[in-house]
């Protein structure tokens, strides 16, 4: 692959915070690392990210899968510590990653999640994101928002 990483701008660790909520439970805070590294010469970088409470600082949510450039958009592929496969298809233009859920499969114990749309916007070295979520029988509803940096 010649020129650079299709994943380059996303490049690194990431901390930060943010706040989630659903209409089945209380508001949350979080802390959350999020570390994206290119696979050098493919393109597909490894992605991983992990949450902790943000006042006891027990682990709370974490993910671990590929964000990977496909023709004219990206996929993303991660496995949910609490029993789920998600796979998306979006765009990203170097500034703003979207994505929209394209499957999702549980485990007989996870619950039941019917789709995830995700927007992450990247400005130098500050990264802010929200997500969606349509659950447990609701409708597509705002799930999290974060504020990351580059560490």
């Amino acid at each position: 692959m010649a020129g650079a990483h299709p994943f380059s701008a996303l490049a690194g660790t990431w901390r930060g915070g943010g706040h989630g909520e659903y209409p089945t439970i209380a508001g949350f805070s979080y802390t959350e690392e999020l570390v994206v590294t290119p696979v050098p010469d493919r393109p597909l970088a490894h992605w991983r990210s992990t949450t902790r409470d943000a006042e006891s600082h027990e682990p709370r949510h974490a993910e671990s899968g590929f964000l990977r450039a496909v023709g004219d958009g990206v996929e993303l592929v991660v496995a949910h510590g609490f029993g789920i496969v998600e796979t998306a298809a979006g765009t990203f233009d170097g500034a703003v990653l979207d994505l929209a859920s394209t499957g999702l499969l549980g485990t007989a114990s996870a619950k039941r999640v019917d789709a995830v749309e995700r927007r992450y916007q990247l400005d130098g070295d500050s990264l802010r994101y929200t997500i969606a979520m349509a659950a447990v029988g609701l409708t597509l509803t705002h799930h999290l928002d974060a504020a990351l940096r580059r560490a």
